[in-house]
This record gives C-alpha cells, sequence and structure tokens, in this order.
C-alpha cells in the first residue's frame, strides 16, 4: 500500500470555541513529545493535518487578545458543576 492515495471526505462540525480550544490542545500535543501521548509515532501526520486545517479556519489565532479568548471559550465549555 505504501504512499498510494486514498480520497475520504469527512466533515467534523465544531463550534468555534470547540475549534478554539482544540487548536490549542493539537498545538501544545504537537510541541510536546509525542512520544508520551501517543504509542506510534505514524499519528504525527495526521495530527499536524488537522492542526494545520483549524489553523487556516482560526483568525481568533491571530487576534491580539487570543489568551483572553481562549479562556473564554474554556470557561462557556467546561461542564457547571
Amino acid at each position: 500500500m505504501g504512499d498510494s492515495q486514498l480520497t475520504i471526505k469527512l466533515t467534523i462540525k465544531l463550534g468555534s470555541d470547540e475549534a478554539l480550544v482544540l487548536s490549542y490542545w493539537l498545538e501544545k500535543l504537537q510541541m510536546a513529545d509525542l512520544s508520551r501521548v501517543v504509542d506510534d509515532p505514524a499519528v504525527g501526520a495526521p495530527i499536524h493535518r488537522i492542526a494545520g486545517t483549524l489553523d487556516k479556519a482560526l483568525p481568533e489565532l491571530f487576534a491580539s487578545d487570543y489568551d483572553q479568548r481562549l479562556e473564554a471559550a474554556r470557561r462557556r465549555l467546561r461542564p457547571e458543576d
């Protein structure tokens, strides 16, 4: 099979808060030692691809108040006690 191409159209619908929080987590994951989190180095390729797709879709990543937006999104997504 090697480097043959397989086309799969996959649509994942996320709210803007979910996308922002997931993008942040994926960035941290990529910067960390992936071997501590995943047991197969091949998983890195799809992680990078998903993260890149999110990065292109989220102008908030480049906002001057990104940290505040991220924290607000986290608060809204956390379950209430």
